[in-house]
């Protein structure tokens, strides 16, 4: 009767699993994006039109954005790890997790690497004369991260189409086209380079919940 009773548990453990990790990454873009949100229109001297969610972690609140990049790339590690083992066999099960890793990775890189203050935020900084070291190494993390997501999406497409979500899969590699023109748009617009972050994460979370959903293999 013992042996009866625990079999189901020791068989549903292995595939709760990963389904969990999944839903963390599925939250870790609208979480970020929210946070930055409530942020951006509370504090003093931010705009959306003309600073990126990466400087709220100047200034003395910054350590609220700094503990949303940590959290935000925790989320997606677990999401990463939790598509592998998804994934695993299927065409793009090597590649696509590992790509999700990095651009989780990439979050706590700026994180470490605090973007340069300026476009009047925060409120009596200067802005940069030049770009610092620092500030070059958060851009090239969120550059390295957000390629990295472009060609996971390219191939999370396959086992989209494999599932029979063959519609959504045609959306997902164009996606990243409109998520690359947002950051080749930032010098002129910071709300594109917004637009493009937040569709980049966004997506993401949709293809996860997709990959989720009852009845996908496990």
């Amino acid at each position: 009767m013992t042996a009866t009773l625990s079999t189901p548990r020791l068989a549903t453990a292995p595939r709760t699993a990963p389904r969990r990790a999944l839903v963390a990454g599925t939250v870790a873009g609208p979480l970020f994006l929210a946070t930055g949100l409530v942020q951006g229109l509370s504090r003093e001297g931010f705009g959306f039109g003309r600073n990126a969610i990466s400087q709220l972690a100047l200034g003395d609140l910054g350590w609220i954005q700094t503990i949303s990049f940590l959290v935000t790339g925790a989320l997606l590690l677990a999401g990463a790890a939790g598509l592998r083992r998804v994934l695993r066999g299927e065409r793009g099960g090597t590649w696509a997790p590992a790509l999700v890793g990095v651009f989780g990775a990439s979050f706590w890189a700026a994180a470490a690497f605090d973007a340069d203050a300026g476009a009047g935020f925060p409120v009596g900084a200067p802005d940069a004369a030049t770009m610092t070291g620092h500030g070059a190494a958060h851009m090239a993390a969120g550059m390295i991260g957000y390629l990295s997501l472009c060609v996971a999406l390219l191939l999370l497409a396959r086992p989209l189409a494999a599932r029979g979500d063959r519609a959504f899969a045609r959306a997902t590699r164009i996606a990243p086209v409109f998520v690359l023109a947002g950051f080749m748009a930032s010098a002129a617009s910071v709300m594109a380079f917004t637009a493009g972050a937040a569709l980049g994460l966004l997506w993401l979370s949709a293809v996860l919940y997709r990959l989720n959903r009852p009845g996908a293999a496990v």
